[in-house]
């Protein structure tokens, strides 16, 4: 028969608990006690639900949770969480039998290396240099989507979507939504399901082997102290992390993060200077033949995300974040737990991102057949000669915005062209990852941040990227890093 644990918090907690009950006068699915904790740790869905059924009554009770806050120097959901984990621990401690001589053992080693800041860094190096560039930038979005793009799509999709849509519809304007240059199958579809698909596939599957060997929540004590210093915490890396598979998938994982400080900054900085992995191998391809030039577009894009952060954090209000995470056993992953994980991420991909995808193509046919890109990259034309690029990359631009690794792959263009000079190709290269986000992410900011907030960090991601990269091409002017 099995027996409810019942247990007090301290004195102020349970007094708040108490006054918050006396005035929730509404009916509630969780019980009122339950209803006061959730208030007590700001859920915000919980906030919500109470401000619109206890009308009269919230101010009372916003006053109640503010006092409370004031008579500790931690947030309230780390006191709470704090005195469930001493309960928790005194109960195990009475069943639990600890097997002494495995405390030195080889997984416990390599755990304090993965921590240790000499030692765990150069391992966070080899892990993202395997397991990002090496499987996800090589394999991924290199041979995978190769095969998918060239011989499937190219070579039978798109004739055969092109052949039959332009032989049985009349109407050009309809031909071009369904089908041919930027048409919702020629281009959406095929842009989800033959570049984006492989490549947050093959980042899916490495992120759950991290994740199911333990690695993550090292990392995440790893980073904690940087973090900190631009209003995070090490939380924060599973969120940046993803960024390098799909921005737009981090951006929505970004929620888990605990205040709406953290969240803003994360979505921020994710869409400023994190690099999806289809423009990162774009990027990296393109660099690659100039060492010098790689070296200073990852010098540059990780000062730009420390200064931003660094800078946000400061301009925010709110508390600064505490950070607390229980640190599991290495261990080796399992297929099994590998395997479901993708597929369960990969069936969340198709549902929440492949619209935002045919959304873009819609989105790219009515800007081709109204004359609005040429007016757009006209507009652009000045900004970028003004960070010393030829009239030739504001299309580039453009096109980024709704593609991520388009705008990078003209780069490429540029470059074997031999249009754009070594010094050229890195400001353009630097510029355009700071660029405004691909148009499924932005969607997606909207959706996850409010319209007010994701406009307002667009306008300034447009503005700083291009103060950025002018910034930039004078620096290398004045240095003569590159010619």
């Amino acid at each position: 028969m099995s027996q409810q644990l019942n247990f007090k918090y301290d004195e102020i907690i349970e007094k708040a608990i108490s006054d918050i009950i006396d005035n929730l006068k509404g009916e509630y699915v969780l019980s009122k006690r339950a209803m006061a904790l959730l208030l007590l740790q700001e859920d915000e869905d919980i906030i919500e639900k109470v401000k619109e059924t206890e009308r009269n009554n919230y101010d009372k009770i916003s006053e109640i949770i503010s006092r409370t806050k004031e008579k500790y120097d931690k947030p309230l959901s780390y006191v709470i969480a704090l005195s469930r984990q001493k309960v928790i621990e005194d109960i195990t401690n009475k069943v639990v039998t600890k097997d002494e001589k495995n405390k030195n053992n080889i997984s416990n080693f390599l755990s304090k290396l993965t921590m240790n800041p000499i030692t765990g860094i150069p391992i966070l190096l080899l892990v993202i240099y395997f397991g990002l560039y090496k499987f996800v930038g090589e394999f991924g979005a290199g041979t995978v989507v190769d095969f998918l793009e060239t011989r499937i799509f190219e070579a039978y999709v798109n004739p055969w979507v092109n052949g039959i849509v332009n032989s049985v519809i009349p109407w050009k304007w309809l031909q071009d939504l369904i089908a041919n240059d930027y048409g919702i199958i020629t281009l959406g579809i095929r842009y989800a399901a033959a570049i984006v698909l492989p490549i947050v596939g093959t980042f899916f599957f490495a992120f759950s082997i991290i994740e199911d060997s333990g690695y993550l929540p090292r990392l995440a004590m790893l980073v904690d102290r940087v973090f900190k210093k631009i209003g995070l915490n090490g939380r924060a890396v599973i969120p940046m992390t993803l960024g390098f598979g799909c921005d737009t998938m981090a951006t929505m994982v970004s929620r888990t993060l605990e205040t709406k400080r953290e969240r803003i900054i994360a979505t921020l900085l994710l869409a400023l200077a994190i690099p999806c992995s289809a423009q990162l191998g774009v990027i990296l391809a393109l660099l690659s033949g100039e060492p010098k030039a790689l070296l200073v577009w990852i010098i540059f894009m990780v000062f730009v995300f420390l200064f931003i952060g660094y800078l946000t954090s400061k301009i925010m209000p709110g508390e600064g974040p505490s950070f607390y995470m229980e640190v599991p056993p290495l261990r080796l992953p399992k297929l099994t737990n590998i395997l479901t994980k993708t597929y369960t991420r990969m069936q969340w991909y198709f549902v929440e991102i492949v619209p935002l995808f045919i959304f873009a193509s819609v989105l790219i046919w009515f800007g081709n057949i109204t004359g609005l890109f040429d007016v757009l990259i006209n507009m652009l034309k000045p900004a970028v000669n003004m960070i010393g690029l030829p009239d030739d990359v504001a299309t580039v631009f453009l096109f980024g915005f709704f593609r991520r690794d388009y705008g990078a792959a003209g780069l490429y263009d540029l470059q074997q062209a031999g249009i754009l000079s070594p010094r050229q190709l890195v400001v353009a290269a630097a510029t355009l990852t700071l660029f405004v986000p691909c148009v499924a992410q932005f969607a997606m900011m909207i959706k996850e941040r409010g319209a007010k907030t994701a406009v307002l960090m667009g306008i300034f991601i447009l503005i700083f990227s291009f103060i950025a990269g002018f910034v930039l091409n004078w620096m290398l002017g004045i240095f003569g890093v590159l010619a």
